[in-house]
């Protein structure tokens, strides 16, 4: 069985992240959407929260499931026997930062193989904290999220 990771915070999950999900689930027999908890970014929402908003926009794709974990990456490839990290690519920038970590990461476990995937370019301007930026301001963010997580952050304002 083939198993691959997609980790991020996703606060909160938005299209980009959706379209990689769906994407990434076609080229595993299980992908595992791993939510992080990071102690140096306050979240929107819970890791609970985030976690029920996923499994509610994916619940048709049968081979992903949603976890969370927090410390190292490779930490959890191991104790999980994940055979890859799917990572997603916007822009020049996100190469950068995702080749450096994926480096490092093959240093910490030398069997551990990151797939890269560009994002959709109806997407790559997309993220959370841009998401976030703009509801906190009252900007329209339907467009950026998927509509059950658009209907969840209107109902739970923040």
């Amino acid at each position: 069985m083939k198993r691959i990771l997609y980790s991020g915070t996703f606060d909160p999950l938005t299209r980009g992240h959706l379209d990689l999900i769906v994407r990434g689930s076609k080229l595993a027999d299980e992908l595992v959407v791993g939510i992080i908890r990071n102690p140096n970014k306050t979240p929107m929402f819970s890791i609970e929260e985030r976690k029920q908003m996923i499994r509610e926009e994916i619940a048709d794709l049968s081979n992903v499931r949603v976890d969370s974990f927090e410390g190292l990456l490779v930490d959890y490839v191991r104790q999980n026997d994940i055979d890859a990290v799917l990572r997603g690519l916007r822009a020049t920038i996100d190469f950068e930062y995702e080749i450096q970590m994926a480096q490092v990461n093959s240093k910490l476990h030398s069997d551990m193989e990151t797939i890269f995937l560009m994002t959709d370019e109806r997407y790559s301007y997309i993220s959370s904290s841009v998401v976030r930026e703009v509801f906190s301001l009252g900007g329209d963010i339907a467009e950026l999220v998927p509509d059950k997580i658009y209907k969840y952050m209107l109902n739970n304002k923040r």
